[in-house]
């Protein structure tokens, strides 16, 4: 890696005081991922200064908070590269698992009848199962397993040949947090035709690399805040409105989580001057760091396309996360043995669905904060137990 490159991610990690302050690597950033001084700042003063409920008061505070969240909304969009902003809506809620169901039970349920069809990635994170069956189980529609290729990636061809007339909406997830690959969901279109909805788990891909609802023709994009350097028990849902009906959260919303907003508007900023396609370069290299290190080691398995761990890869290299086992300790062990030499990383079944591993494993997940020596040390560590 360049000295500048090098020099702009040691700027960029130094504004994360609980990293400066700690001698632990943080490597669960698929989990939560931490939160730069600007974004705590910017919590701080809106806390100290304005803070109020919104909607619900005609003085200067009330209309301040209100107004702070409608230019959230429409910052989000512009961060989404959003052309049709008059159609389109953003509903913050407190996260993707919240996001999903909500789609499921307000948007899809009232118009889902016996017979129909939803695409089910059940290979995924179960938040992007469970709130397609459930909706189907009450409507007696059928679910469809989205069908995977030898990479772990979404097998567009044999999808054409699933969809249908009966089909009304496919759930789909832009990285897998597990494998690490992007899914080419903007390949899922063609294959849908025009007139299908596609609904995009984002969870582990906004605020990690740029996303394009103009590249991709998604209908919805939902996201959790505290993985994208925001506070927890916020994330919103972005509809597109043009295929099927409107999109709005059902019921009485109540009071809105007005400072994790104030944080993700924060974050968004931050993300935008820090460079989304550089943080997006830069945890694919670390992922591919780490999987070059892993590949010379026998005792691990790497899980994922096998492709993906070669310098000369036919395709495309993990986006940051990277998940394996030792063939002789077991994960859960591994984790505690980590965490001992000084590495947070997430060790356990990651949530996944049915499709997925039936075993433990050890995630790894940067971000840019992350620097190239805690990824040679972790390959050390290893090492040591090989």
């Amino acid at each position: 890696m360049t000295d500048d490159l090098l020099g702009w991610q040691r700027e960029l990690r130094a504004q994360f005081p609980i990293l400066t302050a700690s001698t632990m690597s943080y490597l669960d950033s698929a989990a939560t991922a931490q939160k730069p001084q600007a974004v705590l700042d910017a919590v701080l003063t809106y806390l100290t200064t304005s803070n109020a409920n919104a909607s619900r008061g005609t003085y200067t505070w009330a209309n301040h908070t209100t107004a702070l969240i409608a230019a959230t909304a429409s910052q989000l969009r512009a961060f989404l590269d959003d052309p049709g902003a008059s159609e389109s809506g953003v509903h913050f809620l407190s996260g993707t698992t919240e996001g999903l169901r909500s789609i499921a039970r307000d948007w899809l349920a009232p118009t889902l009848r016996p017979g129909d069809e939803i695409v089910v990635p059940f290979a995924d994170h179960s938040a992007n199962i469970v709130a397609w069956e459930e909706v189907a189980a009450r409507a007696g529609a059928s679910l469809v397993p989205m069908p995977y290729d030898a990479a772990h990636d979404y097998d567009a061809d044999r999808l054409a040949g699933l969809v249908g007339p009966r089909t009304r909406l496919i759930a789909a997830t832009h990285v897998h947090h597990v494998y690490g690959n992007d899914m080419n969901v903007h390949r899922l279109r063609r294959a849908a035709g025009p007139d299908i909805p596609i609904c995009l788990d984002a969870a582990q891909s906004f605020g990690h690399l740029p996303i394009s609802v103009t590249a991709l023709d998604v209908d919805f994009v939902v996201f959790s805040g505290h993985k994208a350097m925001a506070l927890p028990g916020t994330g919103a849902v972005w509809a597109r409105n043009t295929r099927g009906p409107r999109y709005a959260p059902g019921g009485w919303s109540g009071s809105p989580n007005t400072a994790g907003i104030v944080s993700l508007a924060a974050a968004m900023s931050w993300l935008s001057e820090a460079g989304l396609p550089d943080i997006a370069r830069w945890n694919t290299a670390l992922g591919a760091r780490l999987t070059d290190g892993l590949a010379g080691l026998a005792a691990y398995e790497v899980l994922g396309c096998q492709d993906s761990l070669s310098p000369g890869s036919p395709v495309q290299r993990r986006a940051g996360i990277v998940t394996f086992r030792h063939r002789g300790i077991g994960s859960n062990d591994l984790g505690f043995i980590l965490a001992a030499d000084g590495f947070m990383v997430r060790s356990d079944g990651h949530c996944q669905g049915s499709d997925g591993e039936r075993d433990p494993s050890v995630r790894v997940s940067p971000h840019v904060y992350t620097t190239v020596d805690e990824i040679d040390r972790l390959v050390a560590a290893l090492a040591a137990l090989a």
